[in-house]
């Protein structure tokens, strides 16, 4: 199994969830984040001052998938989170043992 993580611009959240859905995935968790890449962050003008946005606000969502469907999950993220503007986030996978239903007890793909 596979744990993929995906950092994206907020306002990409409900198409990187109807891609997901599409696909099949059931279940995913979404939180709020903040942060910055190259970019480091941006300059913005408020009531006629000028100041810098370090931690640009993002969300990150993790999804949990059997391998056979982690580059499908991580190519529906990419697709649907793509702006071609900077900023645009990240997506990467890392491997799971164990995952466990705590209702059931169930574990493995079983639990997912």
């Amino acid at each position: 199994m596979k744990l993929i993580t995906a950092i994206v611009k907020p306002y990409r959240l409900d198409e990187v969830k109807t891609a997901l859905q599409e696909i099949g995935v059931h279940g995913l968790t979404v939180t709020e984040a903040s942060g910055y890449g190259r970019q480091r962050g941006h300059t913005e003008v408020y009531r006629g001052a000028e100041y810098q946005v370090d931690l640009v606000p993002k969300v990150r969502i993790e999804v949990v998938v059997e391998d056979a469907a982690a580059d499908d999950v991580i190519d529906a993220v990419v697709k649907a989170a793509h702006t071609g503007k900077i900023g645009d986030g990240k997506v990467w996978a890392v491997p799971v043992e164990t995952v466990v239903r705590v209702r059931t007890g169930e574990r493995g793909p079983d639990a997912l």
